[in-house]
């Protein structure tokens, strides 16, 4: 087995959704080969111009390609711009003596994709996603080995290896920590404990919901913990933050792991983050998919779900009095949460990140022999 410094590419940005995933994978490479050159690929549009420098790896950027789903003159334009980003990234690689190229998806993926199958340079695919994007099907047709969060997820030869997460949450131990994040997070040690996290996308119908049904869960002993999202603060009528008995809310805390320790249920969206990590840890949860886009947040949740780690509710049919009729009793009954949390854990995987570098050095290896 070769020990000769690995050059690897990865490709992957424009929301925390794909960063997340390229940065615990980058992390799990470098544990495996300390000497490794990892570079990333991303647009200057993204979040990944803050993220990736923040966490330690070099980033290059090329133009960002959408693709237009109707006639329009960006859909005249597409090969031109293709074409241009294309040969920036094949300068990238060639730049990197680039071993293998992994992409986690996003519009920078597709043209790493092509200039790694100009240079034949293998290609690793992860898919965070139960509905795979246009970019990791691509990616997917010359790809050396896909990993998939989800086992539903179709594309070609996938391997079921769950979602790459930073360790501090794939490895959290919930009940050794509850305590300290409790206190951390201002909340009571011994009352039943709901977290609320709508995420940056689309959390207006859960905040107005949980809101509006706030008496009623602190008149049954319930306390909340409202993670609202930068700017997004729930407001009273006079338009100041929020107040009201058993209610704390926060703009953030640093690193949800401190919000899974502390949380009996959690209420969040379906993002396919969010439903890896929960079963990882082992959180009982009701989980409320967006209603827009093309319903890939539903099709995130529907293992868990089915498995019985997980409620469902449609978006619509939240409401303050759904919460009365199904998560106060649900907080009450401490035999039912245990039942979720069991059943959350039995699906969870702790060790994507590893598999995926496993993965990728094998690739790596098998063009370098």
């Amino acid at each position: 087995m070769t020990q000769s410094p690995l050059s690897a590419v990865l490709a992957g940005g424009g929301t925390a959704g794909h960063i997340s995933p390229l940065l615990a994978i980058a992390d799990a490479v470098r544990r495996e080969r300390p000497d490794a050159r990892i570079k990333v690929v991303g647009t200057s549009a993204g979040m990944e111009t803050r993220l990736v420098p923040a966490a330690g790896y070099d980033l290059a950027v090329i133009d960002r390609v959408p693709m237009p789903r109707r006639p329009s003159g960006d859909l005249a334009r597409l090969p031109a711009r293709l074409a241009r980003a294309v040969r920036q990234a094949g300068d990238i690689l060639d730049e990197a003596g680039a071993d293998v190229v992994v992409g986690v998806g996003g519009y920078v993926s597709t043209p790493v994709y092509l200039a790694a199958r100009k240079r034949k340079v293998p290609i690793v695919v992860h898919e965070a996603n139960a509905r795979p994007g246009l970019a990791n099907r691509v990616g997917a047709r010359n790809a050396a080995v896909v990993g998939v969060a989800f086992e539903e997820t179709k594309l070609p030869g996938a391997r079921w290896v769950g979602m790459p997460m930073r360790r501090e949450i794939s490895q959290l131990d919930r009940a050794a920590s509850r305590s300290s994040a409790r206190a951390a997070l201002g909340l009571e040690q011994d009352l039943p404990t709901l977290v609320v996290t709508g995420g940056s996308s689309g959390a207006a119908s859960i905040n107005a919901a949980v809101t509006a049904a706030l008496p009623v869960l602190a008149a049954a002993g319930i306390q909340t913990l409202h993670v609202t999202g930068r700017g997004k603060a729930a407001a009273d009528a006079e338009g100041k933050a929020l107040t009201a008995p058993l209610y704390r809310q926060v703009e953030y805390v640093d690193g949800m792991e401190q919000a899974y320790a502390a949380a009996d249920l959690l209420l969040a969206r379906s993002g396919a983050g969010t439903v890896s990590e929960i079963a990882a840890v082992g959180l009982p949860a009701v989980l409320v998919p967006l209603p827009h886009g093309n319903g890939e947040q539903a099709l995130n949740a529907a293992g868990l779900v089915q498995a019985g780690g997980a409620l469902l509710v449609r978006d619509s049919l939240f409401t303050p009095e759904w919460i009365t009729e199904n998560v106060v009793p649900l907080l009450q009954d401490a035999t039912a949460l245990q039942r979720m949390a069991e059943a959350s854990a039995a699906r969870g995987i702790r060790d994507a990140d590893a598999q995926m570098a496993a993965m990728i050095l094998e690739a790596a290896e098998r063009k370098e022999a």
